[in-house]
């Protein structure tokens, strides 16, 4: 293959980098679109997390910090991108960062990706820790937050493939108010009837705010339920999920879909009503086994 001229916006950034007081290694162009990226040795005080992506796992943390003393070495250069001079945020790699962080490096290795407006596209293909619902909800908020300042004339729809599923951006408003709320019992609902919104992300902040609303409410009559069936002596962790699949207005037979607002005030008013002095702890339990052999 003949060499090529790296592009402009490349050849800056390398000067950028230098004048940083990082060291250039290589300017190479990706295999997949002919992209031009750098292979470079960033100072690593100018290197941070990106504002928007999933809280560190200390967990994790720790045991790559072990795995890399332990073999004495470095081997898998993170991913950042540089919003301004002097600032490098990765979105794929925090948790490398971090260990070396710790390590006190003087350098981390980079693929710097040319391009500042690929800062969310690249979030999705982070996949140095599976992401949880609450990390992916949180991560998706944060982007949905920068881009009502960065993009604000556009939609949900335009940034579905970044946002995964709509239902993260509700669930992600709720996590950042409380960081134990049972997203994963509501999930299988919000699934259901949460849709991508045709408004402006302004706009739909808002209307997502709502949206979170109900789901809170409903989330508080839950709990209401909860308490009373503890009350009884009845305790198992799957009381939330046993809860809501009593009491849900989605039924499978459902052809048509009720809305998002149809469908948690009903919720909410069914777990009002709901008789708790029915519910036995093997009727539970038995649900619980239920649901886990279907989700083999």
């Amino acid at each position: 293959m003949a060499d090529k001229e790296p592009s402009k916006p490349a050849r800056e950034l390398a000067s950028q980098i230098e004048r940083d007081g990082g060291q250039v290694l290589a300017l190479y162009q990706e295999p997949v679109g002919d992209h031009w990226q750098i292979f470079c040795l960033l100072p690593r005080t100018k290197c941070e997390a990106s504002p928007y992506q999933r809280d560190l796992s200390p967990t994790h943390v720790k045991r790559l910090t072990e795995s890399i003393k332990r073999l004495d070495r470095f081997v898998d250069p993170i991913v950042a991108i540089s919003p301004r001079p002097g600032v490098y945020w990765t979105p794929n790699g925090n948790h490398r960062r971090a260990v070396l962080d710790k390590l006190k490096a003087d350098v981390i290795p980079v693929i710097l990706v040319v391009e500042p407006e690929m800062l969310f596209e690249v979030l999705p293909l982070n996949v140095e820790k599976a992401h949880n619902l609450k990390e992916k909800s949180l991560e998706v908020i944060r982007m949905y937050r920068a881009l009502v300042k960065e993009e604000p004339d556009t939609t949900e729809e335009k940034w579905a493939s970044q946002f995964e599923s709509p239902h993260f951006i509700t669930l992600g408003l709720l996590y950042e108010e409380n960081r134990r709320f049972a997203g994963g019992a509501f999930a299988p609902i919000l699934r259901r009837v949460d849709k991508f919104l045709k408004q402006t992300l302004p706009k739909g902040l808002d209307a997502r705010t709502e949206r979170a609303d109900l789901v809170r409410a409903a989330d508080q009559a839950l709990g209401v339920a909860v308490a009373k069936i503890k009350k009884r002596g009845i305790n198992h962790p799957y009381v939330k999920n046993y809860l809501l699949a009593r009491t849900t207005p989605l039924t499978r037979a459902r052809k048509t879909l009720p809305s998002f607002e149809q469908t948690f005030k009903k919720l909410k008013d069914n777990l009002d009503e709901f008789d708790v002095s029915k519910v036995r702890y093997d009727e539970i339990q038995r649900s619980a086994i239920m649901s886990s052999s279907s989700s083999e």
